[in-house]
């Protein structure tokens, strides 16, 4: 089992940037990917990034292209989304999520993954 816990959210105004922080516990070692995906009220799951624990390849959706950078640091176990010029629409509850196998992870949709946080909240003021 793998427990997931985001921090770092928060509200800025249009422009601004956060980074937001996945700590994994438990059986990590395995853990084949990691990413984040989001929800706004109202609207289903969008993915935004995904990071391989291994080779540290990363992929993103189009609309965090050029302003989000997803990152690791495996001696801690954390996963990072530094996100800049911030706009309105990136509000939403921001997921972090995990993966043992090669196949999902290969989709690159971290809402397949199958372990997820709770979630943090980002708010963006315009």
């Amino acid at each position: 089992q793998v427990q997931l816990v985001e921090s770092g959210g928060g509200s800025v105004q249009t422009g601004g940037s956060l980074r937001l922080s996945c700590a994994a516990f438990g059986y990590t070692s395995g853990i084949y990917c990691m990413g984040w995906f989001r929800q706004a009220p109202g609207k289903e799951r969008e993915g935004v990034a995904c990071i391989f624990t291994s080779s540290g390849a990363t992929s993103y959706t189009d609309s965090a292209k050029g302003r989000f950078t997803i990152s690791q640091d495996n001696a801690k176990n954390t996963m990072y989304l530094q996100m800049n010029s911030l706009k309105p629409e990136d509000t939403a509850m921001y997921y972090c999520a995990a993966d043992y196998r090669p196949s999902t992870c290969g989709s690159g949709f971290p809402t397949n993954f199958n372990y997820r946080g709770q979630g943090t909240q980002v708010t963006v003021s315009s």
